[in-house]
């Protein structure tokens, strides 16, 4: 018995290994870091491991404090290897490998632990497959994971930390292991505080939902996991604080975290509700097993708490914790994003499981879930038959011919076909009583985001991310004489990252003009390689088109060098320059590059 479950164990393993392959790694490097924040995260992460400083991330020449190391650590690691530029060509794929392992990490956990712990189901073969592809095939999981970002290894260090604990918390041997207290505080180097936050929420609320509390926390044994979570976590900060001092402080602790929970940052202030709308959207087109699963497990504990506690089948009671947890305490912030829901998915795919367990025969009672998924297939359907009427209102600067290019390559008519598709297969199913409806439509699902998300991403990268790709080689091979670098209008951190050179970032106004000219002369930031050579007479300028049209702009001669996309590459000479903000400041116009704090990154 023990060897037909481990084989069973292996075999379930190897499943969810391979789709998290499919779903997190294939095509990984084949595309560029999208605008705005992946280049920020991997021109840091690159510097560390060019420069050797692996204390301080830096981008374009100043500090960016607004996240801790191990995102970038990682992410350098990668760049470290031998031979990168040769299997990363692009410089793309070792920035997302930290979080598309993270998360197929975390998919491989999700399963192991329903396995090993079935929770009152006689399909221990099939719920951890279905629990997993619930985390892996959301919307959000998708996006973040395959995204140079901290979030997916937030979500996957966090996540393993916190179903690590429960596993303790289940187990009978009475073994010290510390490992859930070793991966909070990684979880802790990739986001900060937050992390320990939602791991004390969480397991705060599970421990007063069981009677034999005490003796469920004295089992993760919390006095020795604290130092080992605090002698993990904290040296770099120390480490840091005592290098830059105040200003890592302030801008740490100070704006990335304080000031994001108690005030709205960069304009993302939402209603208090918004997570729950941001729920449904990351089960898509689950949202009825996972509202379902809500319902059963509350059921399901209002009953346990009357009878004897079995600690072993607590996984959904836990899970509901850990999703209220993060649901209440982002809800709370004054600033909200979408990302922000990404530690709760783990969650919400575990619950979701738990539907598939208790809707295995469908009847009167349940048949109301069923139909609703169903419209919402249906809904999708409907959208891509439809789609003249809401491509006709995309207005991206960036991707001025997107809606055409979109019908051009087929992908319109292709979601079609896979959604009409979908919901005949789910129709049909229906009509059959299939058993596994639920992880039927999951592979569907499965190979259908690989049917359309492969061509988007080609799609999207040679639209928006080519041309910045094309001018940064441009740049590289007429650059003269250590010319600086300045990017007029659309703020492009891709620039930086794909040029390795210091960009000076202005908007396409007149005080913008006046700033570059100062800029040059006062703000000589230096670079780990190739220093700029601030006393060279001319200067490059990428400038898109639309900026071109400003009249302050227009009228400074310029040498057209190249034109990618919308972004124009023009010499400037400095003294035209200069003479043209002297102008400007005679005409009344002032600097405020001094007070907004440009490129805070």
């Amino acid at each position: 018995m023990i060897l037909l479950n481990s084989k069973k164990r292996l075999t379930t393993q190897l499943i969810i290994l391979v789709c998290g392959i499919i779903i997190f790694i294939l095509g990984l490097g084949s595309t560029g870091l999208v605008d705005e924040t992946p280049p920020l995260f991997a021109a840091a992460a690159r510097a560390m491991s060019e420069s050797g400083d692996w204390i301080t991330p830096k981008v374009n020449g100043i500090f960016r404090f607004d996240k801790p190391p191990l995102i970038y650590w990682l992410m350098g690691f990668f760049y470290s290897l031998p031979k990168n530029e040769i299997w990363d060509s692009l410089g793309t794929l070792s920035a997302r490998l930290p979080s598309a392992l993270a998360s197929l990490f975390l998919m491989l956990i999700i399963g192991d632990t329903l396995f090993c712990w079935p929770q009152k189901s006689d399909r221990q073969f099939l719920t951890p497959i279905v629990a997993s592809l619930s985390f892996a095939l959301s919307p959000l999981i998708i996006i973040w994971s395959r995204t140079a970002v901290s979030d997916s290894l937030l979500t996957g260090t966090l996540g393993i930390s916190l179903l690590l604990f429960w596993r303790r918390m289940a187990s009978e041997n009475n073994d010290q292991c510390i490992s859930s207290w070793v991966f909070l505080g990684f979880a802790i180097l990739v986001k900060g505080p937050v992390a320990f936050v939602l791991a004390l929420f969480t397991i705060t609320s599970f421990l007063f939902c069981q009677k034999n509390w005490k003796k469920l926390l004295s089992k993760i044994n919390p006095k020795k996991g604290f130092l080992i979570t605090t002698l993990i976590s904290v040296p770099w900060y120390i480490l840091e604080l005592l290098k830059e001092g105040k200003p890592f402080w302030d801008n740490f602790f100070g704006y990335h975290n304080f000031q994001r929970y108690t005030s709205v940052v960069n304009n993302h202030a939402e209603p208090f509700w918004f997570f729950l709308y941001i729920m449904i959207l990351a089960s898509l087109p689950f949202t009825p097993f996972l509202i379902h699963g809500i319902l059963k497990t509350f059921k399901d504990f209002f009953k346990s708490s009357k009878e004897s506690c079995d600690v072993t089948k607590t996984l959904y009671t836990y899970s509901l914790c850990w999703l209220t947890s993060v649901l209440i305490f982002f809800s709370l912030s004054a600033t909200k994003l979408p990302s922000y829901w990404l530690p709760a998915i783990p969650a919400a795919a575990l619950i979701t499981s738990n539907s598939f367990i208790s809707l295995k025969n469908i009847n009167k009672s349940n048949l109301y879930f069923w139909i609703f998924n169903i419209l919402i297939l249906f809904g999708f359907s409907l959208a891509f038959f439809f789609s003249n009427i809401w491509l006709s209102s995309i207005n991206d600067p960036e991707m001025p011919n997107l809606a055409s290019e979109l019908i051009s390559s087929g992908i319109i008519f292709k979601a079609k076909l896979f959604f009409s598709s979908f919901t005949l297969l789910a129709i049909i199913l229906l009509f059959l009583k299939s058993r596994n409806i639920l992880l039927y439509l999951q592979i569907l699902l499965l190979i259908g985001q690989s049917y359309l998300m492969s061509p988007i991403r080609k799609l999207a990268d040679t639209s928006r991310q080519l041309p910045l790709r094309n001018i940064s080689k441009l740049i590289l091979d007429i650059r003269e004489g250590g010319e600086t670098l300045a990017m007029v209008g659309i703020r492009k951190p891709s620039l930086h990252f794909y040029s390795r050179q210091i960009v000076f970032y202005e908007p396409n106004t007149e005080e913008g003009l006046i700033n570059l000219s100062e800029r040059l002369n006062t703000d000589k930031r230096k670079n780990y390689e190739d220093q700029p050579d601030y006393e060279y007479k001319s200067l490059l300028v990428v400038i898109d088109d639309y900026s071109t049209r400003r009249q302050q702009w227009s009228k400074i001669n310029h040498q057209k060098l190249g034109k990618f996309g919308i972004y124009n590459l023009w010499r400037i000479q400095k003294s035209e320059l200069n003479k043209y903000s002297r102008f400007l400041v005679k005409s009344g116009y002032k600097s405020d590059w001094k007070n907004r704090k440009v490129e805070k990154f």
